[in-house]
This record gives structure tokens, C-alpha cells and sequence, in this order.
């Protein structure tokens, strides 16, 4: 029996690929990274997306950066410092919410009514809600009361919440309870299982 390989957890120098090495395989990689995103993606009502991140996400976010600005050594650096911290580190998933409006004009107005939505969103497990955490070193929602169309969550288990997540019988449900925006969608057992290997 091999021993099962162990989750990466964090970005390093090392993991980055020259970028003239990555550009000859971007499309077979950013064909491969979209169908898993596939698997760890949830809607939310009509304009929120759940995109849960993980150390593959994250590869391909940086390199991605660094293809598209080529700021070279300096750059990595910036990135791995933005984009470690979106790894889940074994007892949480991080998740990037997207509130994906096409009209400009839309937009604006249905941001300006969620202010101070990054502190209303949630994943329950059986009923039992897990309050997302969001990343305060950055503006959320700004001063004049308009959301962020890019939300950064984090949602912390305990190793007895770790257990019923990645039991098949767990109803999960992700959510959000914003008095302007309140819905709440089932986690497709695909996603489920997909995102119990972010856990140790």
C-alpha cells in the first residue's frame, strides 16, 4: 500500500516556473485548472460565486500574474506573499466570492445596497453555521457603503466539524444572510468531496 502524498500548503520560490517554460504548456494548464474549478465551485442566488481555493488554484493564479504583468523576481515575491494566505492550511476552506454583475450600471447600484456583506457570509454543516472570516487587511466594503465585487473568506473548523464534512451522509449548505442578499444553496456531493481533501 503507498502512503498517500501530502497536501501542499504554501508556494515557495521553488514551486515557480520560468515563465518562458510556462507559457509553452498555459493552455493545456489552464484547461486543467478550469475543469477543477469546476469541482469547488458553488452559486449563490444570482450574483455570488463560490470559488474555493486551494494549493493548485493558487499555482495557477501566480503564474497567471506573472504572465500577465512580467514583473519578473520582484513580482514572485509580491505574489507569493498576496496569494499563500488563500491556501487552506488542513482545518479550513478559503474561499474567493465573486458578485458577478455584467451591467456597469447594475453593478454599481446592487453593490451599493450590500455594504458590509464579507461579514454575512456562511457554510452550515447539519444546520450548525460556520461564520466566514473575511480578510481585513484590504477594503471590503468602502467607506461610502459599496461592497467589493471580490470577497476573501476564510471558515475555520474544529476537527469534530472536519469529521461530518467529509462524512457523505452532511448535508452542507453555503450562505449568506445580508438583509439585501439572503440565499442559500446545497453543496453538490462533487464539491463536497472535492473540497474534503483541503482538511489533514
Amino acid at each position: 500500500m503507498t502512503a498517500a502524498v501530502p497536501t501542499k500548503r504554501r508556494l515557495t520560490r521553488a514551486d515557480i516556473l520560468p515563465l518562458a517554460e510556462y507559457v509553452k504548456t498555459r493552455r493545456e494548464r489552464r484547461q486543467t485548472i478550469s475543469e477543477l474549478k469546476r469541482r469547488r465551485r458553488v452559486e449563490l442566488g444570482p450574483f455570488a460565486t463560490f470559488y474555493f481555493e486551494n494549493y493548485a488554484t493558487m499555482w495557477q493564479q501566480v503564474h497567471e500574474m506573472l504572465y500577465i504583468e512580467k514583473g519578473g523576481e520582484e513580482q514572485i515575491a509580491d505574489e507569493l506573499a498576496a496569494y499563500n494566505p488563500m491556501i487552506p492550511q488542513g482545518s479550513e476552506l478559503v474561499a474567493t466570492v465573486m458578485l458577478e454583475i455584467d451591467d456597469p450600471a447594475r453593478r454599481g447600484t446592487v453593490l451599493g445596497r450590500l455594504g458590509g456583506i464579507e461579514d454575512h457570509f456562511f457554510i452550515e454543516l447539519d444546520r450548525e453555521r460556520i461564520p466566514g472570516q473575511p480578510d481585513l487587511t484590504r477594503e471590503n466594503t468602502s467607506p461610502d457603503g459599496k461592497a467589493s465585487s471580490v470577497q476573501f473568506l476564510w471558515f475555520p473548523f474544529s476537527r469534530p466539524q472536519i469529521a461530518r464534512f467529509k462524512a457523505a451522509e452532511t448535508r452542507v449548505v453555503v450562505g449568506c444572510d445580508h438583509p439585501n442578499y439572503g440565499h442559500m444553496a446545497v453543496m453538490p456531493e462533487p464539491v463536497r468531496t472535492a473540497l474534503a481533501e483541503d482538511f489533514n
